[in-house]
């Protein structure tokens, strides 16, 4: 174990998009675990969207940022919590975390899974598409299907679980051609359009010229209104994030087409994945064989270095990311396996 840990701090509000300045790096001695906790030495750390919302007032100040991550027990001082067992837990944004029992989830030993699935798809990234797709959308074979964001960790989950579910055409939006590219290459979106090459209403309807039967909304604004013109009688929205105000300084997008929600009998709901635990064992049993077999790939930008960290969550809101923007501690926690054995699915 190293002698030093490194805590990132916020120490500002920003306004507008955030800059480095709005961390530091708080060096000092390793924690030490009390009774009844155990010391963690954390391998892979998530940035998320969600963060930049929770740096408006959520995040104090001049204190340690919270975040998922995946580390190994090194220190324990309660016999539920093993050393050298890996552990998921939400203390991150620092390179030593104390935890208690309650407070970590105990990773399964699937074969041929890296550590680093459990922070994308079959991670709070992963399960938000599950939750958004079956429980909020209730997506049914054959039914057309757009997503805004589609490049991003949970558009690219996303696209991938419709696809394994049989959605019929499977529309995207991305920041660039070249991630258009990819998702229709790889991923198995039908059609993707760059949001910066015209109107949103405009582009989606030359993507999905019969409409769409459900939107999966990660961006809010104009595309969100797009979509409600899009979306035939009965179609369904899922709410999950609004990208395009994040670091917005101005009045938020107001959508002039509400009134289709009425006409065409509509439905728009959000949800927050922290309120679906129990679907996490059903998410594996369904991605797992899929990873396995190869018929489902990993959508993940690695950025190696604690030190990175705030460069990757910057990266990921300037959208340099293609699926879930990761940070690893150095390239050996590749080869680190989850210790709790687990059959393979």
């Amino acid at each position: 174990m190293t002698e030093t840990a490194l805590t990132v701090h916020q120490t500002a509000r920003p306004h507008g998009f955030p800059t480095p300045d709005h961390f530091s790096f708080v060096e000092s001695a390793p924690p030490v675990p009390a009774p009844g906790t155990a010391l963690v030495e954390n391998l892979y750390w998530s940035v998320d969207p969600y963060h930049r919302e929770m740096m408006d007032g959520d995040f104090a100040l001049n204190a340690p940022l919270e975040g998922r991550a995946i580390g190994r027990v090194v220190e324990s001082r309660d016999a539920a919590l093993a050393e050298g067992e890996i552990v998921f837990h939400r203390k991150g944004w620092r390179t030593h975390s104390v935890v208690a029992p309650d407070e970590v989830r105990r990773l399964p030993r699937f074969d041929g899974v890296p550590l680093s699935a459990y922070l994308s798809i079959l991670g709070g990234t992963g399960l938000t598409a599950y939750v958004g797709l079956t429980r909020i959308a209730e997506l049914r074979e054959g039914q057309d299907l757009f997503v805004s964001s589609a490049a991003g960790g949970v558009g690219t989950a996303t696209g991938r679980l419709a696809r394994l579910m049989g959605a019929g055409r499977l529309v995207g939006s991305a920041g660039s051609a070249a991630k258009a590219a990819y998702l229709t290459e790889h991923v198995g979106y039908d059609e993707v359009f760059d949001h910066h090459a015209g109107p949103a209403a405009d582009l989606l309807a030359k993507a999905a010229p019969d409409g769409i039967d459900l939107y999966v909304d990660n961006v809010g604004g104009e595309q969100l209104e797009a979509a409600i013109s899009a979306l035939r009688e009965r179609g369904r929205i899922v709410r999950i994030g609004t990208i395009a105000q994040y670091n917005a300084t101005g009045a938020p997008y107001a959508l002039r087409n509400l009134p289709d929600i009425v006409e065409k009998s509509l439905r728009m709901e959000g949800f927050l994945v922290r309120d679906y635990p129990h679907l996490q064992e059903e998410l594996y049993e369904f991605v797992v064989p899929h990873l396995q077999s190869g018929r489902v790939r990993l959508d993940e930008t690695v950025v190696d270095g604690f030190d990175r960290i705030v460069d990757a969550f910057l990266g990921m809101l300037r959208g340099e990311n293609r699926g879930k923007m990761i940070v690893r501690a150095t390239a050996s926690a590749s080869s680190t396996t989850p210790s709790a054995s687990h059959p393979s699915a």
